[in-house]
């Protein structure tokens, strides 16, 4: 083999290579991403079910439900066009509170409810999550 096919030979398998490499790199960075979607987006079916995401907007008023063994709640998210009921396992945050920010990391059941495994709520009482904000507002747009 000449010196030229042995360099040609050595650049397309490095480019195999790296190509491969690049493939395994973007499909772990695509399996790990959580994408944030509000409960009118829910609503209309732009979230597969079984598929980890992030669900925001406000807590309902008087929907917060606690179960008897102490960690299980059921509350309801609105972002004042559509709800979505959300069952949690464990301790809510101390700022938690009804009619505030909300954003809660999980995936949809097969009857619609958002199983939550993580809650997070805003932290003072002038901050709320952009998402949240864009999905509160987003949703009185297509309202009017």
């Amino acid at each position: 083999m000449k010196a030229r096919h042995k360099r040609l030979s050595f650049i397309l398998i490095g480019m195999v290579v790296l190509a491969i490499t690049t493939g395994l790199i973007l499909n772990a960075v695509n399996s790990n991403m959580v994408f944030f979607y509000s409960p009118s987006q829910v609503h209309a079916g732009e979230v597969t079910k079984d598929h980890v995401f992030r669900l925001g907007g406000l807590v309902v008023e008087e929907s917060l439900k606690r179960r008897n063994d102490g960690l299980t709640v059921n509350f309801q998210v609105t972002d004042n066009a559509k709800t979505v009921p959300v069952k949690f396992v464990g301790l809510l945050p101390d700022l938690f509170r009804e009619g505030q920010g909300v954003v809660a990391q999980g995936r949809l059941n097969e009857s619609g409810v958002f199983v939550a495994s993580e809650v997070l709520a805003k932290h003072d009482e002038t901050y709320m999550p952009t998402e949240v904000m864009d999905a509160l507002e987003q949703a009185k747009k297509s309202s009017l």
